[in-house]
């Protein structure tokens, strides 16, 4: 299991929501190899060519992603996982907005009166999701993948059709 993979915990939980294969085109691919490495592509932005080896072949991850973006698999995952989060008493629905989280433009920003804190120690896994149960960690991990669909139905739809 490498950084970034799912944990066993989260694994468990998000599989019983998971499509199955309809037989007619094949086995399909282990899904938690799959998933892990539409989570890697997420996380680190790498091209779909360049995945690591151990999720399988790149255009299986790539075809999967595209899939189940289209037929809005991603949003159906986030919303089952959600739903179970919350009855497990696990989501605080709170929210606080105010005016320290909106950014201001450069110039509008004051001087840094205090030095940067310091970064956190590299390798350090664990403390990524440090005080996070499994379901808080899946489900911010899954917002994260619905996010990127977002963006990239919305900039194809601005988009002109090409053909090639």
């Amino acid at each position: 299991m490498g950084r970034g993979d799912l944990t066993d915990a989260e694994w468990e939980r998000l599989r019983p929501f998971l499509p199955v294969s309809n037989r007619r085109c094949g086995r399909w691919r282990d899904h938690r190899q799959v998933i892990d490495g539409i989570l890697h592509r997420v996380r680190t932005g790498v091209q779909w060519r360049d995945l690591p080896e151990r999720f399988g072949p790149w255009k299986t991850v790539y075809e999967r992603h595209r899939l189940w973006s289209a037929d809005g698999t991603w949003e159906h995952l986030l919303q089952q996982v959600q739903a179970e989060a919350d009855a497990a008493g696990e989501i605080d629905w709170d929210i606080s907005v105010d005016s320290t989280i909106v950014r201001a433009h450069q110039h509008a920003a004051g001087a840094r009166t205090e030095p940067p804190s310091a970064p956190a120690p590299k390798g350090d896994a664990a403390a990524e999701h440090q005080g996070e149960t499994p379901w808080q960690s899946l489900v911010a991990r899954l917002a994260e993948v619905v996010r990127e669909v977002r963006a990239w139905v919305a900039r194809g739809a601005g988009s002109p059709r090409s053909s090639t």
